[in-house]
C-alpha cells in the first residue's frame, strides 16, 4: 500500500518542501481553477479517505501530466484527508476494504450497483467517494472516456452501461453517498486527541491464535507518533518492535512498524474520545497474513477486563484463561458454574488461571477482577454442536517459482458452535465457541477440477487449516500445459468416528494480481 510506505521511517516525518497550498498553485490550478471563494473547481467537490485521495493523485500523475515527489504526494493526502475526509460513521460500514481484511464477501444495496461499480473493482471503493450528483455523473463519463473497453466486461455485455449509468446510477450514488452530510459536518468540530501514553492490545491471528501485549506512543509531530509494540502469541511467541504513525482526518491511524524482523502495517480507527483504537494489523507484500487488533489506553486507577484467552472452556476438563486487562486488582471470578483450580500468576496487567467448568455451566459467562467486569467474554460449552469453516469461501492466487510475485495463502479456521435452548443451529441462543483445533483436507470442488486433478497441482493445506498455492506460470505436467490453478472443497472434520463433524467452504486458486491499488 503506497499510502502507507509514505510514512515509514525511524520517525516517520516527511521533509514537505512546499504546502499543499503552494503544490495545487503549481500543479493544479492548470486545470482546476481556483474560484473566488478559494475553493478549487473538482477537487473541492469530494470527499475520500486517504487511500482514496492517494487513487485520485495516482490517476492525475498518470492522466494529468502532474508530477509529485513522495513528499509532496503525503503532504497532499494529509491535507486532502484532513479537510475533505470521511467521518467515522461514514467508513464504518466499508473499513473491511481498508483494512484490506481478506475473502470479506461484500453485499451491494442491489444488483445493478453490484454490476455496474462491482465488475471492476470492490463495491467499497465507490461507496468510500462523497460526491454531488453532477460529480459522480463526471466521474461516469470519466470511466466511459478513460476505459470504452468496459462495455465488453465480463459482466457488463448482457447490459448498456452508459444508458444506465448515465441515466440513474449517478443519481443513486449521489443520494446514498452525498457531498454533504450531517455526519461530515459534526466532525468537522472535532478535536483531535493526542494519542500518547500507554496502550494495552489485544487480538487474533487467523491460524495463529490470540495475542496481547503493549502499545508505547510518544508524539513527535502534528498527528504524528513513534511507537514501539510489545506481543505475545498463544503459542509463547514474542514479538517486539518499534515504527511510526500518522492520523489522518482526527481518527485515521496507519502505522508502519518493524516487527520480529518483518514489515508490518497497521489500519485502526481510533474513538472520538481516544481512548480506544480498533482495526487490523497485515504484513507488507502479504496483505492476507495479519490480524485482528484492539487498543485500550492505560488511564491510571481504572481498571478493565478487557478479553479472556482462550475465550472457551470445555466442560469437565481443566483449561489456563489469561484474563487481559489494565491496573487488575482484585478477586477473580469467571462466572457462575466454573471454578479456579490454579492461580499461576496476577498482575496488574493480566492474571493466568487454571479454571474447571461443570456440566450445567453452558453459555456466556461475564469476567471479573475485583470491580472490573468484562461482559460475556467467556464461552462454556459440554459440547461442539456444529462447525463452520471461516472464511467459507476463499480466494488463493499462485506466486513465486521464480516470478516477482509471492503466492497468497488462505488461512481457514474451523469455529465451533454450541446450540441454545431450541436445538437449532442460527438459533438467538446459540454460542459461537470459537476456534476448534481440526483436521483438514481438500477435495475437487466439482467434477471439471477431479477431471483436471486440480487437488493434485493447486496446492497444499496443512494441519493449521493454511492452504499455500503452488508455483506461477504453466506445468508441463498438467493437461494442456495450465498453471496450477484450481477449483478445490475445503474440509474441516472435527473428531475421527463415524459421527464426526465436518464443516465445507470453497477455495478458488487463481492467477496474480498484477496491478493492486490503495483501495482494491
Amino acid at each position: 500500500m503506497g499510502l502507507l510506505m509514505l510514512i515509514g521511517g525511524s520517525a516517520g516525518a516527511v521533509n514537505v518542501a512546499r504546502t499543499p497550498e503552494q503544490i495545487i498553485q503549481q500543479q493544479c490550478v492548470s486545470c482546476h481553477v481556483k474560484r473566488p471563494d478559494g475553493s478549487y473547481v473538482r477537487i473541492s467537490e469530494i470527499r475520500a479517505t486517504p487511500e482514496g485521495w492517494e487513487l485520485i493523485l495516482n490517476r492525475m500523475q498518470r492522466f494529468g501530466r502532474v508530477v509529485l515527489t513522495a513528499d509532496q504526494q503525503a503532504a497532499m493526502i494529509k491535507h486532502l484527508a484532513d479537510s475533505q475526509g470521511l467521518a467515522p460513521e461514514e467508513t464504518a460500514p466499508f473499513r473491511y476494504i481498508i483494512e484490506q481484511r481478506p475473502n470479506h464477501m461484500e453485499n451491494p444495496p442491489n444488483e445493478e450497483l453490484a454490476l455496474i461499480c462491482g465488475s471492476c473493482h470492490s463495491y467499497a471503493r465507490a461507496a468510500l467517494d462523497r460526491r454531488d450528483a453532477p460529480e459522480w455523473l463526471k466521474l461516469i463519463n470519466f470511466h466511459e472516456g478513460q476505459y470504452p473497453s468496459l462495455e465488453y466486461h465480463s459482466r457488463l455485455r448482457s447490459i448498456e452501461w452508459w444508458k444506465i449509468s448515465s441515466a440513474r446510477i449517478y443519481k443513486d450514488l449521489a443520494q446514498r453517498y452525498p457531498f454533504s452530510t450531517t455526519a461530515w459536518t459534526n466532525w468537522r468540530q472535532h478535536h483531535t486527541a493526542d494519542l500518547s501514553g500507554n496502550w494495552r492490545v489485544y487480538g487474533h491471528q487467523p491460524g495463529v491464535g490470540d495475542y496481547a501485549g503493549t502499545l508505547t506512543v510518544a508524539k513527535s509531530g502534528e498527528d504524528r507518533y513513534t511507537v514501539r509494540w510489545t506481543l505475545k502469541f498463544a503459542d509463547g511467541k514474542t514479538a517486539e518492535g518499534d515504527g511510526a504513525a500518522l492520523v489522518y482526518t482526527g481518527y485515521e491511524w496507519r502505522g508502519a512498524t518493524t516487527l520480529a524482523g518483518k514489515d508490518v502495517r497497521q489500519v485502526l480507527a481510533v474513538a472520538a474520545d481516544g481512548q480506544s483504537m480498533n482495526g487490523r494489523w497485515f504484513y507488507r507484500g502479504s496483505e492476507e497474513v495479519g490480524g485482528d487488533i484492539s487498543a485500550v489506553r492505560v488511564v491510571a486507577g481504572e481498571s478493565r477486563v478487557l478479553a479472556v484467552q482462550p475465550s472457551a472452556i470445555r466442560a469437565g476438563s481443566q483449561t489456563q484463561l489469561t484474563i487481559v486487562g489494565t491496573n487488575l486488582s482484585g478477586d477473580i471470578s469467571l462466572g457462575n458454574g466454573i471454578k479456579i483450580v490454579q492461580t499461576v500468576s496476577n498482575t496488574s496487567d493480566e492474571a493466568v488461571v487454571v479454571a474447571e467448568a461443570g456440566a450445567d455451566a453452558d453459555g456466556l459467562h461475564d469476567v471479573a477482577v475485583g470491580n472490573a467486569r468484562g461482559a460475556a467474554l467467556l464461552r462454556s460449552y459440554s459440547k461442539v454442536d456444529s462447525v463452520r469453516i471461516e472464511p467459507d469461501y476463499a480466494i488463493a492466487r499462485v506466486g513465486g517459482n521464480g516470478g516477482p510475485l509471492p503466492p497468497v495463502i488462505a488461512q481457514f479456521e474451523a469455529i465451533g458452535y454450541l446450540y441454545g435452548a431450541d436445538g437449532k443451529p442460527g438459533g438467538a441462543n446459540e454460542v459461537r465457541i470459537g476456534t476448534i483445533p481440526a483436521k483438514w483436507s481438500v477435495e475437487p470442488f466439482d467434477e471439471v477440477a477431479a477431471d483436471l486433478q486440480d487437488v493434485k497441482f493447486a496446492g497444499q493445506i496443512d494441519d493449521n487449516g493454511t492452504f499455500t498455492p503452488a508455483g506461477a506460470g504453466p506445468n508441463p505436467a498438467r493437461r494442456f500445459g495450465t498453471d496450477n490453478t484450481g477449483n478445490l472443497k475445503v474440509v474441516a472434520t472435527l473428531g475421527s468416528s463415524a459421527d464426526a463433524l465436518k464443516a465445507t467452504g470453497h477455495l478458488v486458486v487463481t492467477v496474480q494480481r498484477w496491478v493492486d491499488a490503495p483501495l482494491r
